[in-house]
């Protein structure tokens, strides 16, 4: 099959989106599928060949690393026209998703869309606090017709996302939960090195009884550090070998780290800033515990690199980490600050509880390999072909395409 995969951003710009984007790709080529990605460049349109990458030109937009794109240059257009793709799959609705939505048209090609963000959980990144009210109905309205209207089929990667759209937006089309997926082998423990561990603990400051928590991922309002710190201030007060590792960078990175001045608690929280992609397993094998108090997930993809990293976590209670947390099995849920502390206090004081929860980790994030969420996605693409009657022609594509190779 000849897939094409549109996103806002991919690597390296790293988030979320761009990582479920990127590991797609590798898994279905895994599978023997050809995988094109239509995303944005800084400045100019760019091909590359040996990776099947197309860039167009992106302005940024002030949140984080995404840029947009209005300009459609006439050659990108081309250029996906002679991939006589097969299918399409969006992973965003606006700026290269709309290029995506066009294309599809033009060609005649199903699409299959991701829906990736919340986006009600960041309005106030636009709106600066006024308006929210009415920003939010317009972006439900949006985000309905993008989601209804222009696509063939709609994946989610939670049951909070599908309530989403069936109980709020009154979806009434298909609607397929698929936990995205993620390379768990980069995150095993064995498949990394022990000297670069060992490195990464001296660069930090870290000894050897210290007791490690981390959070991976956006220093943002929406993700709720801040309760992290607050907690964590009251933490070392009992256990004073207690570190809590901060990796990433964000809009609130100052804010937070004047907290941290402010509550004196500068030599048990750290800071990193962002880190390069490779490394992050690392850090997960310098931790004891992952931790997030996020409630704007759609999936929450760090607890799942977390686990298989055998490293067991304590989230808050939301319904996209509850689907994989589970209680006293390969980590908790909590509810308030109260009961956090009350979980990391138990871990503080049981090594033997810790070993138990990170088997049970490891096992847990099995499920989420990125094979199985090529599989599951592969599905999803059969459906669309299927309904667009569009089976048959692909067949004579592909027998096309193989005598053009032959020639």
């Amino acid at each position: 099959m000849r897939i094409g995969l549109f996103t806002d951003t991919y690597p390296p710009y790293i988030n979320g989106v761009s990582t479920s984007v990127w590991v797609l790709k590798r898994a279905l080529e895994k599978k023997g599928h050809q995988v094109f990605v239509v995303t944005v460049n800084a400045e100019e349109y760019k091909y590359a060949s040996e990776d099947d990458i197309l860039h167009i030109p992106g302005i940024p937009i002030g949140i984080y690393d995404y840029r947009l794109t209005g300009i459609y240059p006439l050659r990108a257009i081309n250029k996906i026209k002679d991939w006589n793709l097969d299918v399409i799959h969006s992973h965003t609705e606006f700026g290269v998703g709309t290029f995506a939505r066009i294309i599809a048209k033009q060609f005649d090609i199903p699409i299959v869309h991701t829906y990736h963000t919340m986006y009600e959980d960041y309005v106030h990144y636009i709106t600066k606090g006024y308006f929210d009210g009415a920003s939010k109905k317009i972006v439900e309205y949006l985000t309905k017709f993008y989601c209804d209207k222009t696509v063939s089929e709609l994946i989610v990667p939670t049951k909070k996302t599908y309530d989403l759209f069936k109980q709020k937006y009154k979806y009434d089309r298909n609607v397929h939960i698929i936990p995205t997926g993620i390379e768990i082998e980069r995150f095993y423990k064995e498949n990394l090195s022990k000297e670069k561990k060992e490195k990464l603990r001296k660069e930090l400051g870290l000894e050897k009884d210290d007791f490690v928590i981390l959070y991976v991922g956006r220093l943002a309002e929406e993700k709720s550090v801040d309760f992290l710190l607050d907690c964590q201030r009251e933490l070392v007060k009992k256990f004073p070998k207690c570190k809590l590792i901060i990796v990433g960078d964000g809009p609130d990175s100052d804010k937070l780290k004047k907290m941290v001045e402010k509550w004196k608690i500068q030599k048990s929280v750290l800071f990193t800033g962002k880190v390069p992609y490779e490394e992050v397993p690392y850090y997960y094998q310098v931790a004891q515990v992952f931790t997030t108090a996020s409630l704007t997930e759609t999936q929450g993809l760090t607890i799942v690199e977390a686990m298989a990293a055998s490293i067991p976590v304590v989230a808050i209670d939301d319904e996209s980490f509850s689907n994989v947390v589970v209680n006293d099995l390969n980590g908790y849920l909590f509810h308030n600050k109260k009961e956090y502390r009350k979980y990391m206090e138990s871990l503080l004081q049981d090594k033997t509880r810790i070993e138990r929860l990170s088997k049970q980790a490891r096992i847990s994030a099995d499920m989420h390999s990125s094979k199985y969420y090529a599989e599951r996605v592969l599905d999803v693409y059969k459906t669309a072909l299927e309904s667009s009657g569009k089976t048959k022609r692909t067949f004579f594509q592909r027998i096309r395409d193989m005598l053009k190779r032959k020639k």
